[in-house]
This record gives C-alpha cells, sequence and structure tokens, in this order.
C-alpha cells in the first residue's frame, strides 16, 4: 500500500459536554474530501488520542471511515505503551474500517533498537494491516533514525511507510537510498517543501485540516516541478504551519478551524486554551494565509 499525497491528521471536535462531535467531525471530514485530500488520518497527536478512551478511540476510526465511505484511505494511529495495547487498537482500528495504521514506539519508554523493533513486529503481526512507522522525537522520547527505520522496513513485512517528523529533510533521502522501497511521507508541516524536493511522496499534516486546498496545490506544483508556484503558495502557509511544530499545535488548530467555519471547539485536558498572545499570533498567521486564498 502506498500513500502518496496530502493526508490530514484530523482533529477530534467535542460538543459542549465534552462528548464527541462526531456531525462536526464528519463535516470536516467531508470539507476536506471536497478539497481533494488523498487520506485521513485518525486518532493520531492532533485527535487527541491519548485523551480518548478505548471506546472513543474506535468510535472517531468508525465516524471517520463512515464519512469517508471508501474514497481515501482511512488510517488510524494506534500509539500505545505496550504491544498488547497498540495490538487491541489496531483490532478496533480494523473492525471500524481503517485500512491502515500509524504508531510511534513505544510511549512512555524509551527502548533501545532491539526493543523498538520487536514493538513494531509484534504489532504488525497482528494487525496485519499496512503499517506507518511515526518519527516523532518530541512525542515519542526516541528519534528513530534511517538505519533503525530501515531495520523495520526490511525486518517486518507490514512497516511499508515512515511518517518522519524529525524536522530534518536530510532523513528523506537518507532513507530513500538506505531502504528504495520505504515510502517516506513529510511529518512536520513547517518543512513540507522541502520534504517534498528531497523526495518525500506525501505528507501526513495538521495544517492541511485548515488550508487543505492550499496543501494540494503545494504537492500538484512540487509535482509537476513549478516551484514558483509551489513557493508562493508555501509562503502563505509558513506562520500557521509554524504552530504544528509547538506543545499547542492541537489548540491552534482547532481555534483556527472555527476561524474558517468547521468545528474545532475547545481541547480536553490537560489542554488549556490559548492565551491572548497566541490568540494575537494565530489571528497575524491566519491573515497571512488568507492572501489569495484558493477558492
Amino acid at each position: 500500500m502506498r500513500f502518496p499525497g496530502i493526508i490530514p491528521a484530523v482533529t477530534t471536535p467535542f460538543d459542549a459536554t465534552g462528548a464527541i462531535d462526531f456531525d462536526g467531525l464528519a463535516g470536516n471530514v467531508d470539507a476536506l474530501l471536497d478539497a481533494g485530500v488523498h487520506g485521513i488520518v485518525a486518532t493520531g497527536t492532533m485527535g487527541e488520542a491519548g485523551s480518548l478512551s478505548i471506546a472513543e478511540r474506535r468510535a472517531v476510526v468508525e465516524a471517520v471511515a463512515g464519512a469517508v465511505d471508501g474514497r481515501v484511505p482511512v488510517i488510524a494511529g494506534v500509539s500505545a505503551g505496550t504491544p498488547a495495547a497498540a495490538i487491541a487498537l489496531a483490532a478496533d482500528a480494523a473492525e471500524a474500517g481503517a485500512v491502515a495504521l500509524m504508531m510511534l514506539p513505544p510511549l512512555g519508554y524509551r527502548g533501545d533498537d532491539e526493543e523498538i523493533v520487536a514493538h513494531y513486529r509484534s504489532v504488525a503481526e497482528a494487525a496485519g494491516l499496512p503499517l506507518m512507522a511515526y518519527n516523532n522525537p518530541e512525542a515519542s522520547g526516541v528519534d528513530m533514525g534511517p538505519a533503525l527505520l530501515t531495520r523495520l522496513y526490511e525486518e517486518i513485512d507490514n512497516v511499508v511507510a515512515v511518517k518522519e517528523c524529525s524536522g530534518d529533510a536530510r532523513r528523506i533521502p537518507a532513507l530513500i537510498e538506505a531502504a528504495p522501497g520505504l515510502e517516506v511521507l513529510v511529518g512536520g508541516d513547517d518543512w513540507a517543501l522541502e520534504g517534498f524536493c528531497a523526495g518525500a511522496t506525501g505528507w501526513v499534516s495538521g495544517v492541511a485540516d485548515v488550508a487543505p486546498r492550499e496543501c494540494v496545490a503545494l504537492y500538484d506544483a512540487c509535482r509537476s516541478g513549478d516551484l514558483e508556484t509551489a513557493r508562493g503558495i508555501y509562503r502563505r502557509l509558513l506562520p500557521i504551519a509554524r504552530f504544528d511544530m509547538t506543545p499547542k499545535l492541537v489548540q491552534y488548530f482547532k481555534a483556527a478551524l472555527d476561524e474558517v467555519g468547521l468545528a474545532g471547539g475547545a481541547c480536553r485536558p490537560p489542554r488549556l486554551p490559548l492565551s491572548a498572545d497566541e490568540r494575537l499570533a494565530l489571528t497575524e498567521a491566519m491573515a497571512v494565509l488568507r492572501e489569495g486564498a484558493i477558492a
């Protein structure tokens, strides 16, 4: 299985009682599909997976799969602290309609290479679905370098892709050289142009929740070699895209969703609302995004 193109990692909207807003979630997914995205990630970092119960995680994947209705792949985040927990999440996700999985190294434990390989092998073999390794040192505490990711690809049949979120675009050509069959996707919003130019085939994105048409246009311009157009789009995206690499990425993108008329809303604790200064920074970033917006 391949994952080319723009793949938003969707947020999980909540209603006034704190329950999941399934109508808002479906509406957000419909807007993304109308904009031409190429896949959807549910229950990832952006989806506040760590704040959801096991039943809620399954319900979110089921709702996203229902809204997608087979039009693009649905990828479920199944990151957990143990293989057993991740395997259970993977089984739920498959039954709920996910066709692929995305997973960080073990949460809460900085395993060595052998432990990380064993973790991925256990989940991949039990789940039986294509698995995207997720390298996000900030989120997991473990930086899976090209050598380790190559091992995962070569030694585990179902590991087929990596979401590379180290922020180092040099990793992409290094991975392509070391493991030519491993699909490499950009995982950080503020280096997408660099990542595409380095050879990434796709982008698992938070900013695509808010500006999907711009992200699709950036991808198309990069694919066609039109770097002048790509740079112009990227200039507008960057101020809001930079929020993706901050601890409050979910708060920023949910607030931005509210600004564009989609279902954003509040986050679950321990996340708190943006401060006045943070709101101002978001307003300024959104103003840049709106310059010459793609209809």
